[in-house]
């Protein structure tokens, strides 16, 4: 699969068809997005990989805020990934200074690199995702056992896709873009 073609492809998948995705395609996935830029090549970012329906359903039920689009994306879904980051350390000089102006945000930066990358991954691997934003990061955390050094960036449904939506309208290059 060739990267515009995969990029233009890709959607956000929310309803899946049920059928498990073997350990070993996610292991794939994630040998894939490891690959990710980071910064000063800190490669911080980390995958929990949840296939257990208990523990899926419990966070779709008390860790998404309320937010009943996501629960019930979770409700449904297969595979959930939980796209962590080691703290303080993108952004950070080695005696805990920031480096530039943008203080700790590289680490969310970061770990959205990794998460594209990972969705992207996932697609050539015919496995459909969605990145859920709405989340009580404190609850998943706890439920997955994550270390206090790390934080949760944002969590991934992923599955075979029961169908695959439209893709959405998107801006020109010229509404986008300015030359200087």
């Amino acid at each position: 699969m060739e990267l515009i073609q995969a990029m233009k492809e890709r959607r956000s998948v929310r309803r899946f068809n049920g059928q498990p995705v073997d350990r070993e395609v996610m292991k794939k996935i994630v040998e894939s997005a490891v690959w990710a830029p980071s910064w000063k090549n800190s490669q911080t970012p980390r995958y929990t990989v949840i296939d257990s329906r208990e523990l899926i359903d419990d966070i779709a039920e008390n860790g998404c805020l309320g937010f009943e689009f996501n629960t019930k994306t979770l409700k449904q879904t297969p595979v959930l990934v939980v796209v962590s980051y080691v703290k303080g350390i993108c952004g950070f000089e080695k005696d805990g200074s920031y480096t530039t102006g943008k203080k700790d945000s590289w680490q969310m930066f970061d770990a959205g690199i990794a998460a594209q990358t990972f969705v992207l991954a996932a697609h050539e691997q015919g496995v459909g995702t969605v990145m859920l934003g709405i989340y009580d990061g404190d609850y998943v955390g706890e439920k997955i056992g994550l270390p206090d050094d790390q934080e949760v960036a944002v969590l991934i449904a992923a599955g075979y896709e029961k169908f695959r939506p439209d893709a959405p309208g998107r801006k020109s290059a010229e509404e986008v873009m300015r030359f200087l």
